[in-house]
């Protein structure tokens, strides 16, 4: 049998915390470790527990989410972090997205698409929510609509492929998948994906897609009818 994913909640909403708990109890591959009801707690509990898997809300008290992403990126890049959002999050998303975070979980979501989540986020996969991705795109380009200095015409020398690799994950699609819609091999992406780090002085798939969000470097999707 595999070993078990340990996760720690991060909320200082007991309703949150008690609902996550009930849901993951029930679940023999999930190990729930530690629950903390802001930021600084959490710290605490993942520098004793070392989790795979933190499920970090936004807006807490003492110590807010988006430090405590911070702080866990530098001191243990290894653990997967994945938000809990509302609908009312743009900003903060797209901070959380720069700052490495593996994606987002509203915080309705079905058990089912916690448990995918997590399973995702513990493999090493970027995870994304199609309407929660649009709500960020969307944001990010009302921020550029009056650009400055610093971003007016900043391209980062990508080529034409290299948008098109990072396309592919900014959608949610693993190294393999690109590979098998582009006609090229995993390891071609995966060397795609290193240039783009480089270019964008990144080191993770998901900073890579928060500077291309920024940026306005991704391709906008149009709108299904």
């Amino acid at each position: 049998m595999s070993e078990k994913i340990r996760v720690v909640i991060a909320d200082d909403h007991p309703i949150v915390r008690t609902g996550l708990r009930l849901m993951l109890g029930m679940e023999e591959g999930i190990d729930l470790v530690g629950e903390a009801a802001d930021g600084s707690a959490a710290l605490h509990l993942i520098s004793s527990l070392e989790p795979d898997v933190v499920l970090m809300d936004l807006r807490m008290p003492v110590m807010d989410g988006l430090e405590a992403i911070e702080r866990i990126r530098v001191q243990w890049p290894h653990i997967a972090i994945i938000v809990l959002t509302t609908y009312d999050e743009d900003d903060l998303m797209l901070r959380s997205l720069q700052a490495g975070v593996r994606g987002y979980l509203l915080k309705e979501s079905s058990l089912e698409t916690v448990l995918q989540a997590i399973e995702s986020a513990a493999r090493g996969d970027m995870l994304q929510q199609p309407e929660l991705m649009k709500r960020i795109l969307d944001h990010a380009t009302q921020k550029r609509s009056a650009p400055s200095a610093a971003h007016e015409n900043s391209d980062f020398h990508l080529t034409a492929r290299e948008r098109e690799v990072l396309a592919g994950i900014a959608s949610g699609e693993r190294g393999k998948e690109v590979g098998a819609r582009l006609g090229i091999t995993r390891r071609t992406v995966e060397s795609y994906l290193n240039s783009i780090y480089t270019k964008l002085n990144v080191d993770s798939r998901a900073a890579a897609v928060a500077i291309a969000i920024e940026h306005g470097l991704l391709p906008r999707r149009r709108e299904e009818t």
